[in-house]
């Protein structure tokens, strides 16, 4: 069996923009491509052109405080844990929206309304009419030393979603494509900079009601779940390259019975989860338990160095394992030893994944990123795989950035 996969990727975003007093619009154009990828469907090539933004905005914040954003548009809030344009990916992640927002010396609010594009290969991209994704997200600086973020998403995708757009490649833009009406109320608190001397430290916290359709001839049951994330660093300025330390913690809550009414795997939304589980996206914010410590260097104005480790647990092994698009990995009955599936009775420990990144801006106009992960096996994945045999894996990229 070939386990190796290496492949080149392409992607090229063209754009054109006018700003005046009271009113602006953007049209970006985008080609993705990928040659000698062995996946099929390829989940990361759409092309040859294709649509990514088109946008008109109205307002001047300077001159009145609402003003109105419409068409086709990323959505990114807080650190992107929970909604982000996924810009690592070849493709991302934009949407079909409408959003107002109110600014003033106190606050500022976004309430959106929206359906998420699905990416068709050589076909023009349309929004799933089976999906609605809206939202009001507040952010106030008017505590001390502090941002405050409180938000509230709703997310609302009919029995037709996973068919949608049957030439779309799911896992990566349809993270979850099963019917639900999922409303998430959450609060995102982040120390402002300089303002604890050399500490930082950001907390969040969400939880979630309303109720899901696991599949199309099973009834819908109750879903009840939550997540928390911790994260604190450590800046020393006085030392070579002002070198930061920090420590995150993640939880995403798991299913502790696929038998009864009430669903608990936390929905992880529309994030971009490359930034937070590991490099070699392998996982996401759903039934897990994930520690992550961090070390950071600048040893030059243009070199950047990332040293990262992620530790990850099962938060219940009565639910499944869930891939980095949220999507669980096997079916809901036990697999003893021969895949993934429910397996109540193995560890719950997943395995730990080392990160080493480095980044260098060339010029003004370039800059180029390597990275190298390793992901160390853990019980439950030893024991999932234990009649076929498993292995570490390994991950290599390197990737240049340039700017016109």
């Amino acid at each position: 069996m070939d386990n190796d996969n290496s492949y080149f990727l392409n992607k090229v975003l063209a754009r054109v923009g006018y700003t005046a007093k009271w009113w602006s619009f953007l049209v970006e154009g985008r080609n993705s491509g990928t040659t000698g990828d062995d996946r099929n469907p390829n989940a990361e090539s759409d092309g040859p052109v294709e649509l990514n933004q088109a946008y008109l905005t109205l307002g001047n914040h300077k001159e009145f405080p609402v003003s109105l954003k419409v068409g086709r548009q990323e959505l990114t809030y807080g650190d992107e844990r929970l909604v982000g344009a996924f810009a690592w990916n070849n493709i991302g992640r934009v949407f079909d929206a409408a959003k107002v927002r109110w600014q003033n010396s106190w606050f500022s609010i976004d309430a959106f309304t929206s359906r998420i594009v699905l990416p068709d290969d050589n076909n023009f991209n349309m929004g799933n009419d089976y999906n609605l994704f809206s939202g009001a997200y507040l952010t106030t600086k008017k505590i001390p030393k502090h941002t405050i973020e409180l938000y509230f998403f709703s997310r609302n995708d009919g029995p037709g979603s996973t068919t949608a757009n049957p030439g779309s490649f799911p896992p990566f833009q349809v993270p979850a494509p099963f019917a639900r009406d999922i409303y998430t109320l959450g609060l995102r608190l982040k120390s402002n900079p300089g303002d604890f001397g050399n500490w930082d430290y950001t907390v969040e916290s969400a939880g979630q009601l309303g109720n899901w359709k696991p599949t199309a001839t099973s009834a819908r049951q109750d879903h009840q779940a939550y997540m928390a994330a911790f994260n604190a660093g450590y800046t020393f300025p006085d030392t070579f390259g002002t070198p930061r330390v920090a420590l995150e913690y993640a939880f995403g809550s798991g299913d502790s019975n696929a038998g009864d009414n009430k669903h608990e795997t936390f929905d992880n939304l529309y994030p971009t989860n490359h930034k937070f589980y590991g490099y070699m996206d392998l996982l996401s914010l759903q039934n897990i338990h994930a520690v992550r410590p961090m070390f950071t260097i600048k040893p030059h104005p243009r070199l950047s160095v990332a040293l990262e480790g992620n530790l990850c647990w099962l938060a219940d092994t009565h639910d499944r394992v869930y891939n980095v698009a949220g999507l669980p990995r096997g079916g809901t009955g036990p697999t003893p030893g021969t895949g993934f599936g429910t397996n109540p009775n193995y560890d719950s420990y997943l395995g730990s994944e080392i990160d080493l990144i480095a980044g260098f801006i060339v010029t003004k106009f370039a800059m180029i990123e390597a990275g190298y992960g390793h992901f160390f096996r853990g019980e439950y994945l030893k024991q999932t795989w234990s009649a076929i045999g498993s292995q570490d894996a390994d991950w290599f990229y390197f990737q240049t950035l340039l700017r016109f």
